[in-house]
């Protein structure tokens, strides 16, 4: 049955080709792009030497006009980074002419402009305005909710079970009432902290090879810590409608899922907004919540 079922699965499949997004081929094998490159600079090259071809020998001419036909060629066909190269030419002009200083207030260049004052840094507002206790991220004048969620493997499964995962992504992705993002980022996992755990629940193990095995394993943790730098992944869902509807869509494909309340999400943000370090342990307090201490003594 499984074997019919994959041949089934295979049979409604569509090949899609790799390249489906690149450019069409207008002439000798060029895109329009690239003809209206090369056309350009033989239009103007002939119309410079039709202006003055009399003031110089033609060797001359043949000879200026091999670097720049080269030139031409180079920047019509060439590709850096993934982009054509005069576009990643345009970009880095822009680049370079745009203003280094990017602060608000008396920091802006067009504040600077205006008064005639150096740019002062002032502080960056970031794009979240507030963050509610239940995790509500609010943000260009709309709530938004966090979501976290696991993964899951669609490459172990069999033909069918990954068409039923596709469509019911698709699913998902068509009751979505409002923009929605889907963040995968890895950070730096410490180990520290499970180490230290290790070591204090050893102290309180009856008996001292069990002691010395968790020691052992402390140390482990440690130099794993310290010599491999391990990494976490986070995957979260940022959605605009109901939270709880999109965690059970995304819970009905096998996703492990929760909502993020004030805590959480503030504790993912300063981990964006920082994730060269460890975050901080314990759960963060949420914007514009006062903070307390009682003490102990």
């Amino acid at each position: 049955m499984s074997t019919q079922a994959d041949d089934a699965a295979r049979s409604n499949r569509a090949h899609v080709p790799a390249d489906i997004d690149a450019p069409d081929r207008i002439a000798f094998g060029l895109t329009f792009r690239q003809l209206a490159i090369v056309g350009t600079a033989a239009l103007l090259g002939w119309l410079v030497y039709s202006a003055a071809g009399d003031l110089l020998p033609a060797a001359v001419w043949l000879v200026a006009a091999v670097p720049v036909a080269a030139v031409t060629v180079v920047v019509a066909l060439g590709r850096r980074d993934g982009l054509p190269l005069d576009a990643w030419l345009r970009h880095g002009l822009t680049f370079t002419r745009t203003p280094r200083v990017h602060t608000p207030g008396t920091g802006s260049p067009a504040y600077a402009a205006v008064t005639g004052d150096p740019p002062v840094p002032a502080v960056l507002r970031a794009a979240v305005t507030a963050i509610g206790s239940d995790g509500t991220v609010t943000t260009a004048g709309r709530d938004r909710a966090l979501i976290a969620c696991a993964t899951t493997n669609i490459h172990l499964r069999t033909s069918s079970e990954q068409t039923a995962l596709l469509d019911g992504f698709g699913r998902f992705l068509n009751a979505l009432t409002g923009p929605a993002q889907i963040v995968s980022a890895a950070y730096r996992l410490d180990l520290r902290p499970h180490a230290d755990a290790a070591i204090t629940a050893a102290r309180l193990l009856p008996h001292p090879a069990l002691r010395d095995a968790a020691a052992g394993y402390a140390a482990f943790i440690a130099d794993l810590d310290a010599s491999v730098e391990p990494l976490r992944r986070q995957v979260l869902t940022v959605v605009t409608g109901d939270p709880d509807t999109a965690a059970r869509a995304l819970g009905g494909l096998g996703i492990t899922t929760r909502v993020l309340d004030g805590p959480a999400a503030t504790a993912a943000l300063a981990a964006a907004a920082d994730p060269y370090d460890p975050p901080v342990p314990g759960p963060r307090a949420v914007p514009g919540t006062p903070i307390t201490l009682r003490s102990t003594r």
